[in-house]
């Protein structure tokens, strides 16, 4: 019974990632609301499905243009010190949204500017964060538990913080939001200069020696390239549903900031149910099979929640689309990190993080611009469907190379997937 209970918590007596883990707790809780303070920010300065679109590109589009390089550098410097840049250039970039809003000063051009900005500070943060992580367990055996409690920590903020922003803004507004933002910034960098691992990088080789060397080393490998165009294809066709979300609320439930928070945060608590299945998992093995399945999930259930006009459906589905997307997205990652090589972890990770992030925004564009012409039901149907037909392909293939050589791992962690 013990070893059940303290199971999907290991990684958690690693004195480092104990630390890690509890101010990311705070920060990411504030990233939430920051994202749906300004979405509804966006709609409520323009009404416009377009400018939505644009600011999901915006925010997200430096990861998929500077990602591969932010990779290069999480390999050859210390990650800790590269975070904790990363997170101070965060919270300024909060603090000035703030004011923006507060005066009044805020205008669609301006928050584009900024969402821009955000985006180039992750397109350096995201790699170093992920690769971080495997330097913070004092058992590599806990690394895929580490992973799995790292994407339980961004989902159960999402399953909170987004309800909360929206009462917030109904009461009191965006640049409340944005505040407390840049506050939680704070708990982060203290728990960084608390963490003792000192991870540095190779600076030996040239860094666009380093960048090609890294690509391909990550297209080289079958099960790799696999399952990143898996992760880019669903980024692309079901993350924009987060960004038209408040397009949603507003001409089909006729509801408010709250309603906007609370529809966020079941695709959360589906997210929470998805970050806790993997978490409790010993092993990968099996684990590709199930987020090929995943994927088709997560396509039917975007198409469902399209032909869906009841308010009160709407929660249910949101709660399978966001549990299918978690499983697509962090079993991806697990499945990478445990194949992976150290050395060339940080350029991989930054490939991922390009496919899950940065693809994004050409779907939030893509999408935005279709929903502006034929409208936000047909649009989020068409991605659901095509979401679908991507899970099944990938399945199709998966099986198919299923009983070939599979890729042998540095680490020896080389289960069957």
């Amino acid at each position: 019974m013990s070893a059940i209970i303290h199971h999907p918590l290991k990684a958690l007596r690693s004195r480092d990632f104990r630390l890690y883990f509890a101010g990311q707790l705070v920060s990411v809780a504030g990233t939430w609301m920051q994202q749906i303070a300004m979405g509804w920010l966006a709609y409520r300065l323009t009404d416009s499905a377009l400018v939505l679109g644009l600011l999901g590109f915006a925010s997200q589009a430096p990861i998929l243009l500077f990602g591969a390089l932010g990779g290069v550098w999480s390999d050859r410097w210390d990650r800790r010190r590269l975070m904790m840049l990363t997170q101070t250039l965060a919270m300024c970039q909060a603090m000035i949204l703030a004011i923006l809003t507060w005066q009044g000063w805020i205008t669609p051009s301006l928050l584009l500017t900024m969402a821009f900005v955000m985006g180039c500070i992750n397109a350096l943060d995201m790699p170093a964060r992920q690769s971080l992580v495997v330097h913070l367990v004092s058992d590599r055996t806990h690394l895929q538990n580490a992973i799995a409690l790292n994407s339980l920590l961004m989902n159960a903020t999402r399953f909170i913080a987004p309800a909360l922003a929206g009462f917030i803004i109904a009461l009191l507004g965006e640049a409340i939001c944005f505040i407390l933002n840049a506050t939680s910034y704070l708990a982060v960098l203290l728990a960084l200069w608390a963490i003792r691992a000192r991870p540095g990088g190779d600076r030996s080789k040239p860094a666009l020696h380093a960048l090609r060397e890294g690509l391909s080393y990550t297209f080289s490998h079958r099960d790799i390239r696999l399952f990143l165009m898996l992760v880019a294809a669903v980024s692309f066709l079901v993350a924009p549903y987060v960004v038209m979300m408040p397009v949603y609320v507003k001409t089909i439930f006729h509801g408010d900031a709250s309603t906007f928070g609370l529809l966020v945060s079941s695709a959360g608590a589906g997210s929470l149910s998805g970050s806790l299945f993997l978490a409790t998992r010993g092993s990968i093995t099996g684990l590709a099979q199930r987020v090929s399945l995943a994927a088709v999930s997560a396509g039917a259930a975007l198409a469902l929640f399209a032909l869906n006009t009841q308010h009160a459906l709407a929660y249910p589905i949101l709660m399978a689309l966001g549990f299918s997307v978690v499983l697509v997205a962090a079993g991806s990652n697990t499945l990478l990190q445990s194949w992976v090589r150290d050395d060339m972890r940080g350029r991989v990770m930054a490939t991922f993080s390009m496919a899950f992030l940065g693809v994004a925004p050409l779907g939030s564009l893509v999408v935005g611009s279709l929903a502006h012409g034929i409208g936000i039901r047909p649009t989020l149907f068409l991605c659901g469907v095509l979401t679908l037909l991507a899970g099944l392909l990938h399945f199709q293939r998966l099986r198919s190379t299923i009983r070939q050589a599979k890729f042998v791992p540095s680490n020896n962690n080389n289960e069957e997937t």
